[in-house]
C-alpha cells in the first residue's frame, strides 16, 4: 500500500511514451516493475505480462526473469534502467530494432471484443479506435478517477 494514502498506484505512464533510448512501452515496463516490487502495483495490473511487456522484452533483446530480477534488486531509477537495457545488447541497439518495436506497439489493436467492452466501459462512442496503446490509457484513467471518486 501507498502509505501516503493508503491505496495502490495505478500506473499512469500510457504505453505511448519512450525514454531517451526511443523505445516506446519500456518506461511503463519499468514502472510497473518498480510499483510490484515496492508492493505498491494496483490490483488487476500484471507486473509483467503476456502483451506490450513481453513485446518490448522479446524486441529489446532481454530475458523476462534477468529483467523482473534487475529491477528488484537494482531498483535502478528509468535512466539506469535504459542502461541496463543497452548493456545487456552489447552496448547499442540499432535504431532500426526500436523503430520495428514501436511500430509493433503503436498498430496493435485489440479483438474486436476487447476493445468493444473497453470503449464500453469508458463511455467511448468511437467505434474506429481499436488500438491498445489508446484503449489501455483510457482503462489506466478510468481506474485511477475509480480510485478517488467515490
Amino acid at each position: 500500500m501507498n502509505t501516503a494514502t493508503g491505496t495502490k498506484v495505478v500506473p499512469l505512464i500510457s504505453s505511448g511514451t519512450a525514454g531517451p533510448l526511443g523505445a516506446v512501452h519500456l518506461p511503463r515496463l519499468w514502472a510497473k516493475l518498480t510499483l510490484s516490487s515496492a508492493g505498491i502495483l494496483a490490483d488487476g495490473y500484471d507486473f509483467c505480462g503476456q502483451g506490450f511487456d513481453q513485446m518490448t522484452v522479446d524486441a529489446l533483446g532481454l530475458n523476462r526473469d534477468r529483467v523482473i530480477e534487475y529491477i528488484r534488486t537494482a531498483k535502478p531509477t528509468y535512466v539506469q534502467f535504459e542502461q541496463w537495457v543497452v548493456d545487456q545488447n552489447g552496448g547499442s541497439i540499432a535504431k532500426e530494432k526500436i523503430a520495428a518495436h514501436n511500430k509493433a506497439i503503436f498498430g496493435y489493436n485489440h479483438s474486436d471484443e476487447l476493445a468493444g467492452k473497453m470503449r464500453g466501459a469508458s463511455g467511448l462512442r468511437n467505434a474506429s479506435i481499436a488500438d491498445a496503446v489508446t484503449l489501455n490509457t483510457l482503462e489506466d484513467l478510468d481506474e485511477l478517477r475509480a480510485q478517488v471518486v467515490r
